[in-house]
């Protein structure tokens, strides 16, 4: 097993204006066959979809090769694939529908780990049903989220657990399958952000534990859209707002007006692609899917244990990602320095690598940087030594200014 980083790279047409791309976490750069597939889908016949004319066929077809695509790598049922504009706009329509089946005194549980998308939407739907907001720490000085930070706020009245799959912001990846395992021992449901999961490592959405999970294939070098999976049983008992005529069906009556064919080829492209960057990936495209992106993890692991090294030997350097596990995704801050000036700097040397919170504002608060965040370095499957030696060195000569 191995990544192709040179046979990946080489797919990526943005690479070729030199920049050194550390801004992955934001969003992901976009190889050649997912851009083919979005143009060739708005070249060909397109219409609503239905089953007569051959435009209405083929958006029959881009949308189940999506859902079967985002099936295998979430490792989810297909008939709970939910497409929508944003993993935001999802996590909003699923509290909203679910806080219709709360009462008040109910509790709902959020984390400071999150990223806002699935923190403030249940936090604004639990005050709309009167319902209660429980908030689980980490541990600023480790990163880590424990199982029974959760666990000790859980009681009969808990409806629901949000939790990240990973943090945006340091990249903790918490025990999502013990929390959830608590949760479902207190009848809870278990909402899993995986956002910024998805982008690094095999997905098993059952093995989670996860209700509900949502993800954004443009953060895994795809379009930018939000995917949810669910449970087709739960999925089965919720009903959302929706038009009169359109379908009742599981999973279309979550899914608002005529959805984005183009970039659902896309979706479908990028998940192929995936499964390609390991050359000795083999069987079906899930099988594929794990062993390619089990490579990811390995090279992403090895290039951010290296960068870790590397940054511990320069003066001022403070790292906030330290979880046992975690994503390739470090957030440094820098004694006496702005980090908006470091990121600057590098921008000057054609490196990405954004300052901010990135709208993990509880987390950032939490490890004491207020909304100010720090510098994140993000790796994704294209990020290779000679992009880490650029960065470091960049980064020296800024602190030696």
């Amino acid at each position: 097993m191995s990544h192709d980083l040179a046979g990946v790279r080489a797919q990526f047409p943005a690479l070729k204006a030199g920049w050194a791309h550390f801004d992955g976490p934001g969003g992901s750069q976009t190889p050649q066959p997912v851009i083919d597939a979005v143009a060739d889908a708005l070249a060909g016949p397109l219409a609503n979809r239905g089953h007569v004319t051959a435009g209405e066929r083929r958006a029959e077809a881009l949308v189940g090769d999506a859902r079967r695509a985002m099936a295998d790598l979430l490792g989810a049922d297909a008939s709970g694939i939910v497409l929508g504009r944003s993993a935001t706009q999802l996590t909003y329509d699923f509290a909203r529908t679910l806080a219709r089946t709360w009462e008040p005194g109910d509790e709902v549980v959020v984390t400071r780990l999150d990223h806002d998308a699935n923190i403030r939407p249940w936090v604004q739907a639990a005050a709309a049903a009167g319902a209660v907001v429980r908030w689980a720490d980490f541990d600023p000085a480790t990163g880590e989220l424990a199982p029974d930070a959760i666990g000790a706020l859980l009681t009969d009245r808990t409806r629901l657990v949000a939790v990240t799959a990973a943090s945006n912001l340091i990249g903790t990846r918490p025990d999502v399958p013990a929390i959830a395992a608590l949760a479902h021992a207190r009848g809870a449901l278990v909402h899993v952000d995986g956002v910024h999961a998805t982008a690094h490592a095999p997905i098993d959405v059952a093995a989670l534990g996860a209700d509900l999970f949502v993800c954004s294939p443009y953060k895994f070098l795809g379009p930018h859209l939000g995917v949810a999976a669910g449970r087709p049983e739960l999925l089965r008992t919720l009903h959302p707002d929706k038009l009169l005529p359109s379908s009742d069906e599981v999973p279309e009556r979550f899914e608002l007006g005529t959805l984005p064919y183009e970039l659902l080829a896309g979706t479908r492209a990028a998940v192929d692609f995936l499964a390609g960057m390991d050359p000795e990936a083999t069987g079906t495209r899930r099988a594929r899917l794990l062993t390619s992106l089990g490579s990811l993890e390995t090279h992403e692991g090895a290039l951010r244990r290296r960068i870790e090294s590397a940054l511990a030997a320069l003066p001022g350097v403070t790292v906030h990602s330290r979880a046992a596990e975690r994503t390739p995704t470090l957030l440094l801050t820098l004694d006496g320095r702005s980090t908006v000036d470091a990121c600057a700097h590098l921008a000057e040397r054609s490196i990405a690598a954004p300052s901010g919170s990135f709208y993990a504002v509880e987390a950032s608060r939490r490890l004491g940087l207020g909304d100010t965040g720090g510098l994140r370095i993000g790796l994704a499957p294209y990020t290779g030594d000679e992009d880490a030696d650029r960065l470091l060195e960049a980064l020296s000569a800024f602190l030696e200014a």
